[in-house]
C-alpha cells in the first residue's frame, strides 16, 4: 500500500487527491495539511486517519485539537507543522498542492527525507527551479508534475530516451475573456473573472487563468521540469481543453496527450507513475468533438503572459518578483480594491523596482516575496 501526505488537502487538488484515494482503495493518508478550513480537515481526518494533520494558525490547531482529540491524530501548526506533514516518517510521497510559496521550504525537506515529490505548487519551481531540481538529483528523488499541462508533456516524454526536444506546445484555454479588448476588461467583475470555461480550480488560480499569468508561471516551471530555454516553449490556446499539451522532437514528430478536463487524471497518474489505473469519469469522444481549434495568445491585451516570458529571461530573483506580484495583485483584486488591468501593471511596476538577485537562496527569495509586499503596500 503507497503511504502519502498532502499539503493543501482542503484545496481544489488535495480535495481531488482524495477522491482518487477513496476510489482506488490502496493508498494510505499518513499526514494531511490545510490553511484555515478546519472544518472540512476534521472531516478528512476522520475519514483518512493521519497520524498527523497541520493548519496554519495556533488557534485553529487548538480548536482543532479539542474536536478531534478522540481520532489519535496529532495535530501541529505553522511551519513547523507543515514542515512535520512533509517529512511525516511513513510517507513515500508529498502531494505539495498548498498555495503560494509557503511550499518551498517543505518540498526542500521533503526531497532531503528522500520523498518522491508530486508537485502541484507551480511557485516552488517558479521561484526555486534552480534550487529544487539540483537537489532531486542529488537525492535522487522523483518530481511528478501534477498541472494537467505538465502532466501531459510528463507523459509524451515516456520512453524517448535520450531523444532531444526541439519544442514544448504549453496549450492554454484562454480562460473566460479570450478574445476580449483591453477597453471590455476595463470593467470585468470579480465574478466574471471567476468563471472559467473548462476548470474547476481555486479562487486564485482561476483569476490566473484569466490573465494569462497561469500560463506564464507553466512556462517558467516547464524550464526547471523539462530543461529547456525560454525559446523552446511555445504557448497555444486551444479552448477545447482537450489537447493537455505536446512535445516536438529534434525530427519534427509531436506528441500529444488528449483527454477531458479531469485533474483526477494527472493527480492519478503521479501517485501511481509509471503505472496506469483504472479511473471512473467521462471518456473523450472525437466523433462529438468535431474540430480542435488552436490560435496565438494575445499577449498584447494578457501581458501577464509577457511579463512571465521577460521575467524568464532575465533570471535570478525575477520571477519570484513576478509571482509574488501577482499573488498580492490578485488577493487586491479578489478583495475588489484594484481593477482586473491594475494585475499586470502592478507585476510590471514590481519587476521595475524590486532589487535584482542573480542567485538566490532560500532566504533571499522569502526577502524578494516581503519585498514585493512592500513596494506594493506603498502604492495600492
Amino acid at each position: 500500500m503507497k503511504k502519502i501526505a498532502i499539503l493543501g488537502s482542503t484545496g481544489s487538488i488535495g480535495t481531488q487527491t482524495l477522491e482518487v484515494v477513496r476510489e482506488q482503495k490502496d493508498i494510505q493518508v499518513t499526514a494531511l495539511a490545510a490553511g484555515a478550513n478546519t472544518a472540512l480537515l476534521e472531516a478528512q481526518i476522520r475519514e483518512f486517519h493521519p497520524s498527523l494533520a497541520a493548519v496554519w494558525d495556533e488557534e485553529n490547531a487548538k480548536e482543532l485539537r479539542l474536536r478531534v482529540e478522540d481520532t489519535g491524530t496529532r495535530i501541529v501548526s505553522g511551519m513547523e507543522g507543515l514542515l512535520e506533514a512533509a517529512t511525516e516518517p511513513q510517507s513515500e510521497m508529498l502531494v505539495t498542492a498548498i498555495v503560494g510559496m509557503l511550499g518551498i521550504r517543505p518540498t526542500i525537506a521533503a526531497i532531503k527525507s528522500r520523498k518522491a515529490i508530486a508537485l502541484a505548487n507551480k511557485e516552488t519551481l517558479v521561484t526555486a527551479g534552480h534550487i529544487i531540481m539540483p537537489l532531486a538529483e542529488a537525492y535522487r528523488v522523483p518530481i511528478l508534475p501534477v498541472d494537467s499541462e505538465h502532466s501531459a508533456i510528463f507523459q509524451a516524454l515516456q520512453g524517448e530516451g535520450g531523444s532531444r526536444i526541439a519544442k514544448i506546445i504549453l496549450t492554454a484555454s484562454g480562460g473566460p475573456f479570450r478574445g476580449k479588448t483591453e477597453e471590455e476588461l476595463r470593467h470585468v467583475r470579480v465574478e466574471d473573472a471567476l468563471k472559467h470555461p473548462n476548470w474547476a480550480m481555486g479562487r486564485k488560480i482561476t483569476v490566473d487563468s484569466a490573465t494569462l499569468v497561469n500560463k506564464g508561471l507553466e512556462v517558467i516551471e516547464a524550464k526547471w521540469l523539462f530543461g529547456v530555454e525560454a525559446e523552446q516553449i511555445q504557448v497555444t490556446v486551444h479552448p477545447q481543453s482537450v489537447i493537455h499539451s505536446a512535445v516536438e522532437w529534434e525530427d519534427g514528430a509531436v506528441l500529444a496527450q488528449l483527454g477531458t478536463p479531469d485533474m483526477r487524471l494527472p493527480i492519478q497518474y503521479a501517485l501511481y507513475y509509471p503505472k496506469r489505473r483504472p479511473l471512473n469519469g467521462e471518456r473523450l469522444d472525437l466523433f462529438a468533438l468535431k474540430s480542435l481549434t488552436f490560435e496565438p495568445p494575445d499577449q498584447k491585451t494578457f501581458r501577464g503572459l509577457s511579463l512571465a516570458f521577460e521575467a524568464l529571461e532575465r533570471g535570478g530573483n525575477v520571477p519570484t518578483v513576478f509571482n509574488a506580484a501577482n499573488e498580492k495583485a490578485v488577493a487586491l483584486f479578489l478583495d475588489r480594491k484594484i481593477g482586473f488591468l491594475q494585475i499586470p501593471e502592478i507585476i510590471e511596476d514590481c519587476m521595475g523596482r524590486a532589487g535584482f538577485v542573480p542567485e538566490p537562496d532560500v532566504g533571499q527569495i522569502l526577502e524578494t516575496e516581503a519585498e514585493v509586499y512592500e513596494l506594493i503596500e506603498s502604492r495600492w
